[in-house]
């Protein structure tokens, strides 16, 4: 399928692995020239040259934590009249209600709500100027149905999922689109962590620790980075322009819900 963005410019970021890599693939699939940032400049650099070298799209790397007022600086710079914006961000770590002081929720805060926001106020009246744009915050499964040991990210990632809300209805009349993508467990590094948490909790070996969470998941299975990626690259597409301030799980079926 064409999905019609060839030649458009995206910022994905968070993108040298995991699903940030696999949207950024997706894209380059399509023909999206790409701003790539990642923390670690290896790997974020040894990622574009494989994007460079498999799809001949232009990459452009920037190693900066987008969390950080300078590290939004840096990808902004490189970033102006992107048409194309993917949030993303690794999740705080785990843990009890009773673990968690006024400091923790303000770095969950700053990567996976305030973040994405200051990236979506720079670089969307340029698109609404344009008239054309798309937005994708990659989110969490636990929007929908809270994870107890991920308080945090409940926490961070639905405060940013209200005022996608709200925000959405109000640049679409300019043919810019936001919506979220909510990931379920995926063969990640994260669900490695996580699994590697449940296992040390649970006296168990980590095979056994990931065979129990995949009898939790329909699919059976954890997905994948290439799936993930092409439903984000959709997401991005010409055909996805009706498509406005949803949330749209990711999940193998997991939660069960019919909202």
């Amino acid at each position: 399928m064409d999905l019609g963005i060839k030649g458009k410019r995206a910022l994905v970021c968070a993108s040298s692995k995991g699903l940030g890599l696999g949207c950024a693939e997706a894209l380059a699939e399509a023909g999206v020239d790409l701003v790539m940032n990642a923390r670690g400049a290896e790997a974020l650099e040894a990622s574009a040259q494989d994007i460079r070298d498999s799809f001949g799209v232009d990459v452009v790397t920037v190693a900066a934590d987008v969390a950080t007022p300078d590290g939004q600086k840096a990808v902004l710079d490189a970033a102006q009249g992107v048409d194309i914006l993917v949030t993303n961000a690794g999740g705080p770590p785990p843990g009890m209600w009773t673990d968690w002081d006024r400091e923790d929720f303000i770095k969950a805060l700053d990567a996976n709500m305030l973040a994405p926001i200051a990236l979506m106020k720079a670089l969307l009246p340029g698109m609404m100027d344009r008239g054309w744009g798309r937005v994708v915050n990659i989110t969490s499964v636990s929007v929908k149905s809270p994870i107890p040991v991920l308080g945090l990210s409940n926490s961070a990632r639905a405060g940013l999922t209200g005022y996608v809300a709200g925000t959405s209805r109000q640049v679409a009349p300019h043919g810019v689109t936001i919506n979220n993508l909510q990931p379920g467990i995926h063969a990640t590094d994260r669900a490695d962590a996580l699994d590697k948490g449940a296992a040390a909790a649970g006296g168990i070996s980590l095979d056994e620790a990931k065979a129990q969470r995949e009898q939790t998941i329909p699919a059976r299975r954890y997905g994948t980075r290439q799936e993930f990626g092409q439903t984000c690259a959709f997401m991005c597409s010409q055909y996805a322009g009706f498509m406005v301030g949803q949330n749209i799980l990711l999940d193998g079926g997991a939660v069960n819900t019919t909202m």
